[in-house]
């Protein structure tokens, strides 16, 4: 399918940036990527590293017209940007600011585009750039492994973002101002508000917009409502935020499943309408709906999908690219349209039954006083028979207890997890998700902290007491330490005793008397434990831990 697409299909006074103070015209944007062009060298690859999103769309188009093609990373920290510069030939960071000091030897273009008139206006034919040409590659987000590039032909690109322009009417009775608060180096905010604005009615607001103040005024900021395009984690802070938000047109959310609660509660709050993209990295947007629609998406004008291995497993095929295997298994309900079962990778099992880790993480966001959680699988979840599903947790209102109690209401008892970690936060990125070895690392840093097991008193008719010291009775130290271990078995989750290193009782402790247990994982399969009564320590021990089989 060989042929052509304008580097910018739009009249030279057309709005196509907001910058905040500045509407940008085409013309005005097409002499800021002439003059960039111009420092670029034939390097091959560049790494562009932008976070103002009208320079990042600059240095872009910059590229593609030199034939450059652009790394765009999901993650930027130096080590990250320091692989991909030794991976690529080199490629230097077309940024916007000064990069971390830690990887400030790494060679850096800086990139200076304010969309102002100049004298130095575009003028003659727009360029044509070959559809066939590679033009970027973007990286996946690593949130289950490590973060894997897929090329994105020119082609492919304005073809997706001209179909999802159409998909959602941007542009049909007039321009269409979008706000999104997704980084444009991730697929989603790529085409959405980078690519889009060059090859439809479409009008990308630049300024910062990430938390809930920024968008706020960026809504305020555009001429009429605007699209606000983003992501669960995002709207439900700006449901939660003390700062009024002005009623978007519509809401257009990715990244992650949307709770049609969620939704709703978007829907009344601002007189809209909640919508869901569906995509993947390696092939862009391919569908659509509404989340209060129901479950069933709508492929793109020119996306096919086809199912016909049988078992689920659809392969997607657009202009330029395809076909390509989702890594989704689907049903297709009618011709056009699919229904989503779940990812291969996020299918869990446990006991016999399986479960989407995305449904489940559904569910827990869902329980009135949870504000943010995940299920977490375990590396040997199939392989081990007493292993069970990692709860996270952050809530101002519940306890532990409370939330796996809501969740014994709302799931399979095979999907309970032991006990729930509550957090103060989870280590979402910039997209609300959350990669793996984040999690992993929470739940280190978590088992390593000494924690709260619980509480526990011994009662006066105790048969221990009597003749434990008569006429002063004291509660055994066997006593103690079984009441202790309980808790700390539970607490740490799927242990057994296998032998105590060490016990000091430091005090008597009489009955009724309330006792906190606290505990913290030790390396080499050990675990220290203390019981306090009133601020005081009154036993102090070192256990040995095994698995339980």
């Amino acid at each position: 399918m060989p042929g052509s697409y304008p580097l910018i299909a739009r009249r030279a006074d057309d709005v196509v940036f907001r910058t905040g103070s500045r509407a940008v015209t085409a013309q005005a944007f097409l002499s800021d990527v002439r003059r960039v062009a111009a420092e670029l060298d034939d390097t091959g690859y560049v790494i562009n590293v932008c976070r103002d999103r009208y320079r990042f769309t600059v240095a872009f188009a910059a590229s593609v017209l030199r034939g450059v093609v652009s790394l765009l990373p999901s993650d930027g920290s130096p080590p990250s940007l320091r692989a991909l510069n030794a991976r690529f030939e080199g490629a230097p960071l077309l940024g916007d600011d000064e990069p971390p000091a830690s990887a400030g030897d790494l060679r850096r273009i800086r990139i200076r585009a304010e969309g102002a008139p100049t004298g130095n206006a575009w003028s003659g034919e727009v360029p044509e750039i070959p559809a066939d040409r590679l033009a970027a590659q973007v990286f996946t987000s690593g949130s289950t492994g490590q973060p894997v590039g897929h090329r994105k032909l020119w082609g492919a690109l304005v073809e997706r973002t001209i179909a999802g322009a159409r998909q959602f009417g941007f542009g049909k009775d007039g321009l269409t101002d979008v706000v999104g608060t997704v980084p444009p180096q991730h697929m989603y905010g790529f085409e959405t508000t980078v690519l889009m604005p060059l090859h439809a009615r479409v009008a990308s607001w630049c300024a910062p917009s990430l938390f809930p103040t920024d968008i706020g005024a960026a809504l305020s900021g555009c001429p009429g409502r605007a699209v606000l395009v983003t992501t669960p984690v995002h709207i439900r802070a700006l449901l939660r935020a003390d700062t009024t938000v002005p009623s978007p047109a519509s809401i257009i959310s990715a990244t992650a499943p949307l709770d049609a609660a969620l939704a709703r509660e978007a829907e009344e709050r601002w007189a809209t309408e909640v919508h869901e993209i569906f995509g993947a990295t390696e092939v862009g947007s391919i569908a659509s709906r509404r989340t209060l629609g129901g479950d069933v998406w709508t492929l793109y004008p020119g996306v096919t999908l086809d199912t016909g291995s049988g078992d689920g497993t659809a392969l997607i095929t657009a202009p330029f690219a395809g076909p390509q295997a989702l890594s989704d298994v689907v049903e297709v309900p009618a011709p056009g349209s699919f229904r989503l079962i779940g990812r291969q990778t996020d299918m869990v099992k446990v006991g016999g039954r399986r479960a989407s880790l995305a449904g489940l993480n559904q569910i827990l966001n869902a329980v009135p006083g949870v504000d943010d959680g995940a299920f977490m699988a375990p590396d040997d979840l199939e392989q081990r028979p007493a292993a069970r599903l990692v709860v996270f947790a952050v809530s101002r209102t519940l306890s532990a207890d409370a939330v796996l109690s809501r969740l014994r209401e709302r799931i399979d008892t095979s999907f309970l997890p032991r006990r729930v970690l509550m957090v103060d936060g989870l280590p979402r990125d910039s997209l609300g998700k959350l990669p793996r070895r984040d999690l992993l690392a929470l739940k280190q840093r978590l088992d390593e902290a000494e924690r709260s097991a619980g509480r526990f008193s011994v009662p006066a008719d105790h048969p221990s007491l009597p003749g434990h010291f008569p006429g002063n009775p004291i509660v055994p130290g066997v006593v103690l330490l079984e009441r202790a271990l309980d808790l700390v078995a539970a607490e740490l989750g799927e242990l057994r005793l296998d032998g105590l290193d060490q016990v000091k009782f430091l005090a008597p402790v009489r009955a009724n008397e309330p006792i906190e247990v606290r505990c913290r994982r030790m390396a080499g399969g050990r675990a220290a434990f203390t019981c306090i009564r009133d601020g005081s320590l009154v036993v102090k021990a070192t256990a040995r831990l095994g698995r339980s089989a």
